[in-house]
């Protein structure tokens, strides 16, 4: 009877020095990107030209906050109601008009929101908008 010889059985091996190129190369390449050395791939466009541009007005934002009783708060600060126009006239500037956001309680009356409209309104606010959420 003949004798086969027998096979060693092979135990797998992990190579590691491809998995460290592969790991070198992933490190560059994200520092790269992260450092911005390779270029952004943004649409690159030279915008028309205006007879009469408007231009972008930088606004100071304010928040005014009503709470369920009526009281106002400007930028979370208590203001009585007569002095909210005074103090927005204050806030306001030739080269930086104000952007107001009005928050309210929804259980607020209705009242002290057009009080706070008409506050406004004698600060020469132009515009505001109110904060909704959705239903």
């Amino acid at each position: 009877m003949r004798n086969w010889p027998e096979r060693r059985e092979r135990h797998a091996r992990i190579e590691i020095i491809p998995m460290i190129d592969v790991m070198m190369f992933l490190l560059v390449f994200f520092v790269l990107i992260s450092i911005n050395v390779l270029p952004a791939l943004g649409l690159k466009v030279t915008p028309p030209s205006s007879a009469h541009p408007d231009k972008v007005v930088e606004r100071t934002r304010v928040t005014i906050g009503i709470d369920r009783a009526g009281e106002t708060y400007l930028d979370g600060k208590a203001v009585p109601l007569a002095e909210l126009a005074e103090r927005l006239r204050g806030l306001a500037t030739e080269e930086k008009p104000l952007a107001v956001v009005i928050s309210g309680d929804e259980g607020a009356g209705l009242q002290s929101l057009v009080s706070v409209l008409d506050a406004l309104k004698a600060a020469k606010v132009a515009s505001a908008s109110i904060v909704t959420r959705p239903k």
